[in-house]
């Protein structure tokens, strides 16, 4: 019998784990609870909507259908104005996409959703990916007792990263990210500066100080799980994973000897997507994406204000302009841009701002009850000192024309 390995002094308790697992908000039939009310209570019991689970869409150009992955029966809808196609960014998870590398047939791979259905513990974890949801499957691992020097981490890029702190749906807070934001920018010489000057301010995050980050799509993390990252100390940085054989891992810049009895976690599925921006409302679709900078659930929100409100498509989409999603430095700046000329032209309207600001999917939203407030006003009046230099200055390290 092999003698019980010592867990390392890096490792979380039990308590410690249960400490940090009530962090992470509610459970899964928690959120499946709340998911069935807003379907069956608020949606179905309006009478006005008709749920099709189970199904794909599909369309021939011409027509829409509808096709029951369960019965194979295929029903017409009957479009009377138009598609809102939210698919049009839907990202791609682990769990529906395989690892983009190949595996030899005797070496254990799972997505990272398996790790919690795992029968028998593995002597190493190979965690491939470098975003958010490799941190996550991590984090995972070391609050369910895995000694930092079992997981190994394959990192094509390293990731810069938002402090999760700074993004809280508070006007003080909120207001504040934008303030720091445009002041690290107006004072940046590059990109890079532009980064480490909002790392300076506690803005962003990146788990190895010895490195700048190239990757920009810049998810929430908390500085408790940036501690328990740095604990991981093996990490291979010789770029994508071209195949995995019984005893290495061979990447674009070399290979790394595997060791037996490791499970690859596959955590590399390519997440955001980066397709052409075309305007929201179009002919006979309405294509939801991004207005502002981040918070897509704000911005489908807005997009549906917008259109029941407005009866011109061009109005439409000059109030609810395309924005890009981040992947780089530039992709990140340029995001920031856009979104705060998006920003400024539906905030101008009236019955949009005053709509925006009961919003509570807003993060910024100020209500009436915090005008007043001499923290919100102070960080209001930093945003406008900083506001017209640091949006030229993104501009002009994005190369995106105010």
């Amino acid at each position: 019998m092999a003698s019980p390995r010592r867990c390392s002094a890096a490792a979380p308790s039990r308590s410690a784990a249960r400490r940090r697992g009530s962090r992470s908000g509610p459970g899964q039939s928690e959120i499946q609870a709340y998911y069935d009310d807003v379907l069956y209570r608020r949606f179905l019991g309006s009478g006005r909507v008709t749920f099709l689970g189970g199904c794909e869409y599909h369309t021939d150009g011409a027509s829409n259908f509808v096709t029951s992955r369960v019965s194979g029966e295929t029903v017409e809808l009957n479009v009377r104005r138009r598609v809102v196609d939210a698919t049009y960014l839907a990202p791609t998870i682990p769990a529906t996409t395989p690892p983009p590398f190949g595996v030899a047939d005797d070496i254990s791979a799972v997505p990272i959703n398996d790790l919690a259905r795992l029968d028998v513990a593995a002597t190493d974890y190979v965690v491939v990916g470098s975003g958010k949801t490799a941190t996550d499957g991590i984090i995972w691992l070391l609050a369910n007792g895995v000694p930092p020097d079992r997981i190994v981490w394959v990192r094509s890029r390293d990731p810069w990263m938002l402090n999760r702190a700074v993004v809280q749906p508070d006007p003080v807070v909120a207001l504040g990210l934008v303030a720091d934001t445009m002041a690290a920018a107006a004072d940046a010489e590059s990109l890079d500066d532009l980064f480490l000057r909002l790392e300076a301010a506690g803005v962003m995050l990146r788990i190895d100080r010895d490195v700048t980050p190239t990757m920009a799509k810049t998810p929430t993390l908390g500085s408790w799980e940036l501690d328990l990252l740095r604990t991981v100390e093996h990490v291979v940085r010789l770029g994508h994973i071209k195949h995995v054989t019984r005893n290495e891992i061979v990447l674009e810049g070399g290979s790394v000897p595997l060791a037996r009895g490791s499970l690859i976690v596959h955590c590399a599925a390519s997440g955001l997507q980066y397709p052409p921006l075309v305007p929201l409302w179009g002919p006979d679709t309405i294509r939801l994406q991004t207005i502002r900078a981040g918070f897509p659930c704000f911005c489908a929100a807005l997009a549906g204000y917008v259109e029941a409100t407005r009866d011109d498509d061009r109005e439409r989409n000059r109030l609810c302009p395309p924005n890009t999603l981040p992947d780089n430095t530039a992709k990140w700046a340029r995001m920031q841009v856009r979104g705060a000329i998006a920003t400024r032209t539906y905030g101008a309207e009236p019955d949009i701002a005053a709509w925006a600001n009961g919003c509570a999917l807003n993060p910024a939203r100020i209500q009436s009850s915090q005008r007043d407030d001499p923290a919100v006003q102070t960080a209001a009046s930093r945003v406008a000192d900083h506001a017209e230099l640091g949006l030229a200055r993104l501009a002009e390290l994005a190369g995106e024309p105010l």
